[in-house]
């Protein structure tokens, strides 16, 4: 499995990939989720994948070496739309090509894809390719795209990012998501890739890989944990029974009535003593033989 995380800002585009594709008891392995596709002042378009690696090899190979019957590529698409229109084409191809074969073994036809960039003459886009070949464009509304195990990584991003967030602010938020996501998940793991570009450079801004030395993150892995803890504990324990001028302590108030869904026993096992005795302790029990 893996995580791969690309938000698109007013000021250009953040990507984050693992490099995890096997995680059980004794067969760890790596690959790198991201390539990208520059010519500098022209174009920079990054690609990140998820899912079956070599449904995902294949189709990265296609997109970097197939021309379309109307003689396009992702070097010439006008486009970021165009380019995205030749990754879903690359991912059919690959589906009618292995599919089959692979749906004999036994092998789903797993692929999800993030692709992004920039074209020179238009703004950064962001998209995500499924594995029917469609896809999707991210919005002012939903300015970020996650594939592989996003549910761990999703609320952070959810309460941070919006299209006004800085780049430096989306990559930490990013780094933030990545950690939740490593702590929760052996399916994901280091090292990472890390692509930072500003919009209209037409070229890669900043790229760095990131493994287990990295300070950086190794600052983020403890001191994300460390605040979380802060915020926790200070924050109030719920007041149950609480008097209405309680306010936002209480739980549940003295007014209100709330009761769980219950289920009755069968009625020949009904509790025919609604007022049992107390439970007695050893000690207390020694007392009573000893009075006898």
């Amino acid at each position: 499995m893996t995580y791969c995380v690309a938000m698109r800002l007013d000021s250009g585009l953040v990507f984050l990939s693992d490099s995890r594709t096997n995680a059980g008891v004794d067969q760890v392995g790596t690959f790198r989720k991201m390539t990208v596709f520059e010519n500098p002042g022209d174009r920079m378009m990054v690609l990140m994948t998820a899912g079956n690696l070599s449904i995902s090899q294949s189709i990265r190979q296609i997109i970097a070496e197939r021309t379309t019957t109307g003689g396009k590529t992702v070097w010439t698409a006008t486009s970021m739309y165009e380019a995205a229109q030749i990754v879903g084409e690359a991912v059919r191809t690959v589906y009618e090509r292995d599919a089959r074969t692979l749906r004999e073994f036994g092998i789903d036809f797993n692929v999800s894809i993030i692709f992004g960039g920039q074209i020179q003459g238009e703004r950064c886009r962001l998209f995500q390719v499924y594995a029917a070949g469609n896809f999707i464009e991210a919005h002012n509304e939903n300015t970020y795209f996650q594939i592989g195990e996003a549910k761990y990584g999703k609320p952070i991003i959810d309460r941070v990012v919006t299209p006004a967030t800085t780049l430096n602010e989306a990559a930490k938020c990013a780094l933030i998501s990545m950690d939740s996501t490593l702590r929760s998940n052996i399916s994901v793991g280091l090292p990472l890739d890390l692509l930072i570009y500003e919009q209209d450079a037409l070229s890669v801004t900043r790229f760095v890989t990131i493994d287990e030395k990295n300070q950086y993150f190794q600052m983020i892995r403890s001191t994300w944990g460390q605040q979380l803890k802060t915020v926790f504990e200070g924050i109030s324990d719920p007041v149950w029974n609480a008097s209405p001028d309680d306010g936002a302590k209480a739980l549940s108030a003295t007014n209100t009535n709330s009761q769980p869904v219950r289920v009755q026993p069968p009625h020949s096992m009904l509790n025919t003593n609604p007022n049992p005795a107390p439970l007695q302790t050893l000690a207390q029990q020694e007392d009573g033989n000893k009075q006898h």
